[in-house]
């Protein structure tokens, strides 16, 4: 996250969103991959994930660390392999956390039809490191839930997706009440433990 041109949030969102699919997907993760275990005991726990913020050689350092970079239009993120919250590699824990605050220059379009749409709560408000790892939630659970032909499918398409914030309240409680995956936040950080932060709606998921 560069000073001077940061990724817009949206962007941000979104990249992260997929990075966690990419990294789920990836060889390595899976099977009998060399991550493969971490990623088991982590889903078997809690899917919990940290957002921290680098630029320049701090950056540089995170990247050379085992893991997967994704890009999108303006933001780039890494996902590194599960690790207990004590056992961080220190050049991740040296990272900053707090602060991370993006905007968008224009307000995103609707979503384009068709497409998967991570929905966020109207009302809630966070940080733009803590919405990332909503956003990467929602998708995860998406994933879980999502048939095998839909999976390879979106795969293919490069897990491509939209975030947006519900238009008002009536629509957000219509989508937690919809049978989509909902993320219920454990309550670490920001928001209240049990508050719905995002609705994963993918076609492939729609009730009714």
């Amino acid at each position: 996250m560069e000073r001077d041109e940061p990724p817009s949030l949206t962007d941000a969102l979104e990249t992260a969103a997929r990075a966690v699919l990419v990294f789920l997907t990836d060889e390595r993760a899976v099977g009998d991959g060399e991550w493969a275990e971490s990623v088991r005991l982590w889903e078997d726990i809690a899917i919990r994930k940290v957002v921290r913020r680098a630029r320049g050689a701090e950056w540089r350092r995170a990247e050379a660390l085992p893991g997967i970079t994704v890009t999108g239009g303006t933001a780039a993120v890494r996902v590194f392999p599960p690790v207990p919250v004590d056992d961080w590699p220190r050049d991740l824990a040296r990272l900053q956390v707090s602060g991370t605050e993006l905007t968008d220059p224009e307000p995103p379009p609707p979503p384009a039809e068709g497409l998967p749409v991570l929905w966020s709560g109207p009302d809630l408000e966070m940080s733009a490191g803590k919405a990332m790892a909503q956003a990467a939630h929602g998708a995860q659970l998406a994933w879980w839930d999502l048939p095998d032909a839909a999976r390879t499918s979106w795969r293919e398409a490069g897990f491509a997706l939209s975030v947006r914030t519900a238009p008002g309240p009536e629509a957000w409680n219509r989508l937690v009440r919809s049978g989509l995956p909902v993320v219920r936040d454990a309550g670490f950080t920001e928001v209240a433990a049990g508050s719905c932060t995002v609705v994963a709606e993918h076609p492939a998921l729609r009730r009714g």
